[in-house]
This record gives C-alpha cells, sequence and structure tokens, in this order.
C-alpha cells in the first residue's frame, strides 16, 4: 500500500529510521482522546487480492498493540506531501 499524505498532515515520521517518512495527521478523537491519522492507497495488485477475497493485514512494529481503527472513506491529498 501507498502511505498518502492525509489532509491536514502535521508531520512526517520514521524518515530518521531510513523508512520513506510516514505522513500523519495529530488530532483528537471525539472524546479528547489524542490519535492520530494516515491515509494509505492501495496498489492495483493489492485491490485485486482484497476483491478475490484477502485480507487486510496491520502489522505493528514493538511489543505494544494501542487501538486502532481500519476503515474506508474519502480524503483528498495534503497539499505539499507525497508518497515515496
Amino acid at each position: 500500500m501507498l502511505n498518502l499524505a492525509i489532509e491536514g498532515t502535521t508531520r512526517r515520521i520514521g524518515k530518521s529510521q531510513g523508512y520513506n517518512g510516514l505522513c500523519v495527521k495529530d488530532f483528537k478523537y471525539g472524546d479528547g482522546t489524542p490519535a492520530m491519522q494516515t491515509a494509505w492507497q492501495p496498489t492495483p495488485s493489492e485491490i485485486a487480492r482484497i476483491v478475490a477475497g484477502q485480507p487486510i493485514i496491520l502489522t505493528l512494529l514493538g511489543t505494544g498493540h494501542p487501538p486502532v481503527l481500519i476503515e474506508v472513506r474519502d480524503q483528498p491529498k495534503a497539499e505539499g506531501f507525497t508518497h515515496d
């Protein structure tokens, strides 16, 4: 999947560790809980596998698993940021 620049990007993380850099939007969730969002676009090959019934796998590095949400929504690309 390609990491896209999410509208309202507030920072880019991971680049100093040798990764491409993940565009992150920091915000407060409905109840005021601090949260982060990223935007992802599946490649044509991944879309074909999803349509064929293959699962989407979320991998978190480290040993702790924070609460996460995965959803599909319309998200325009932010100005000034692109995926690598």
